[in-house]
């Protein structure tokens, strides 16, 4: 069947009018659905801020000895091994070094030599002074003399300072508990022959009652760490923690690293061993009585600073604070929202003032 020109004009002006009716796209009508959010109340309570740096436990100074020999020799006792505890006064190493006896004997033996020279020297001055009174000699015979023994007695002075230097190191090669505690490593055994040097020590002996912190901090927070400050110190897993105190701030910083060593003691006892390394947190101000929301909340947009409000509209309203104290999950409010209010802290990125919201649980 042929359709005739008139069908066609119905049909192009039926199609004419659907496009004039301004019909939009399907595809360009913005949906109205509530956004889903989730929140939290603005509170007020206590923020405090934190200095979080690594720390690693290391005896107190005093509290660690480690045992050298005075001379190279051999190990004659070593009764204590690793773990061993250790009192005051008890035997750590007995040394056998023939060189340091013989080195005491010769020193005593220059100091007779020297007072015999000294005795010479005053009986010479002794025999001229009453032969001078009666011009027999000369006044200056007997200066010679009187200096000869000021010499003398110079030298025996010497000689008796070097027989105290050698019974010291000879008092060495005995080597006592200075304190209470325990042998933390052994390097020898009895009849090994050991070197006089800090790299062939033979034990270490530490008191693990009285334990510090050396914390490695940067240069930009030291300002703040000063003597007295509280934190705690996080061991592995973060599930113990013993409280510390900031007792020393260094005296100079390491130029290449910016960085400097922190002391800490424990408020008791540590449960830690040495070498232990520790996260530690220095609290270095509080403020109580502040409002505070989880630092997820605070949205920062160039210049801009702000939270996004869930209101009793249920709709998200935007709200330009200004922050104060910050810590790892909370920010101090200072301005611009007050307690009670409820603040979002997921679902807010983007989310346009007065969006239409939906709060979850």
């Amino acid at each position: 069947m042929t359709v005739t020109p008139l069908f066609r004009i119905v049909l192009a002006s039926t199609a004419i009018g659907l496009a004039a009716c301004g019909r939009t796209p399907v595809e360009e009508v913005e949906t109205t659905a509530p956004v889903p959010v989730t929140v939290e109340v603005a509170k007020a309570g206590t923020i405090e801020s934190v200095v979080t740096v690594a720390g690693t436990v290391t005896p107190a100074p005093g509290a660690d000895l480690l045992v050298t020999a005075p001379e190279a020799g051999r190990i004659a006792e070593l009764p204590k091994a690793e773990g061993d505890a250790v009192r005051a006064g008890d035997l750590l190493v007995r040394f056998d070094i023939p060189s340091l006896a013989a080195e005491v004997d010769a020193k005593r033996a220059a100091v007779k030599q020297a007072q015999a020279r000294l005795d010479s020297a005053r009986a010479n001055v002794n025999r001229l002074a009453p032969l001078v009174e009666r011009g027999v000699t000369s006044q200056r015979d007997l200066e010679d003399a009187r200096r000869a023994q000021a010499e003398a007695e110079a030298d025996v002075a010497q000689a008796e300072s070097a027989v105290n230097a050698a019974n010291a190191l000879s008092a060495r090669s005995v080597v006592r508990a200075p304190f209470n505690g325990v042998v933390a490593k052994r390097w020898h055994n009895p009849g090994d022959l050991v070197e006089a040097s800090a790299s062939d020590p033979i034990l270490r002996v530490i008191n693990p009652k009285d334990l510090q912190i050396v914390a490695t901090v940067p240069v930009a927070d030291l300002g703040r760490l000063t003597p007295g400050r509280k934190g705690r110190a996080i061991g592995p897993g973060a599930e113990e923690a013993d409280a510390v105190t900031v007792l020393t701030r260094p005296a100079q910083v390491d130029p290449k690293t910016s960085l400097a060593d922190v002391r800490l003691g424990f408020a008791t006892a540590s449960r830690f061993p040495v070498g232990a390394t520790l996260t530690i947190e220095i609290v270095t101000e509080s403020r109580s009585n502040v409002i505070v929301i989880p630092a997820v909340a605070v949205v920062r947009d160039g210049d801009e600073t702000f939270v996004m409000v869930a209101g009793a509209d249920n709709k998200a309203h935007k709200k330009a604070v200004k922050t104060g104290l910050e810590s790892a999950e909370t920010v101090e409010i200072v301005t611009g929202i007050a307690a009670g209010d409820r603040v979002i802290t997921h679902g807010q990125d983007e989310l346009p003032d007065n969006a239409a919201i939906t709060v979850g649980k």
